[in-house]
């Protein structure tokens, strides 16, 4: 058996693929990936799954509605994330303090007492190191249910001083 080389320039059907690729590409970058989110999409076996967020503020992923779960603040900042794709800034959180008051005591509904008034304060105090590990807390649930190659779509993530945001293209999220 001979080894044949083939022209890829001059092969149509490897052409067409080429450009049907690049178009994809160029799609995907429209929802705001990265090259290393679609590297990490090819490299994975398991594609994006929608997310769906219900009335009563559980998360679930794809047809099969697994349930992503987090505890009620850690969720109500993911929340407040999911509302702001546009991301934002970790020292302009207490900004956003009201409304994550407001998402909290609607993941919450037993009321806002004084100690989760605090970690409300303290999550959005950029000197402290609450969202980080909020942040933290987001990684380990999604990880828990979901590939390594897609996981990074759907938490809070960003450059070191620049907006933080979940990548994951908006037309996959739910909110019921």
């Amino acid at each position: 058996m001979t080894n044949t080389i083939i022209n890829k320039s001059s092969d149509e059907h490897y052409v067409r693929l080429v450009k049907e690729l690049k178009k994809v590409v160029s799609q995907l970058r429209k929802y705001g990936l990265t090259e290393k989110d679609i590297l990490s999409l090819l490299q994975s076996g398991q594609p994006l799954l929608a997310l769906t967020v219900s009335k009563d503020y559980r998360m679930y992923l794809g047809e099969k509605r697994v349930e992503v779960r987090m505890e009620p603040l850690v969720k109500s900042v993911y929340l407040l994330f999911l509302r702001h794709p546009e991301g934002i800034v970790f020292k302009n959180l207490p900004d956003y303090r009201q409304e994550l008051a407001k998402i909290y005591s609607e993941v919450r509904p037993w009321g806002l007492s004084d100690r989760a008034l605090q970690s409300i304060e303290d999550v959005t105090n950029p000197l402290l190191n609450s969202i980080n590990e909020k942040c933290a807390r987001i990684r380990k649930a999604f990880a828990a249910v979901l590939d390594s190659g897609v996981v990074e779509q759907y938490y809070i993530n960003g450059p070191r001083g620049g907006a933080k945001s979940i990548s994951l293209p908006r037309d996959l999220i739910v909110w019921e």
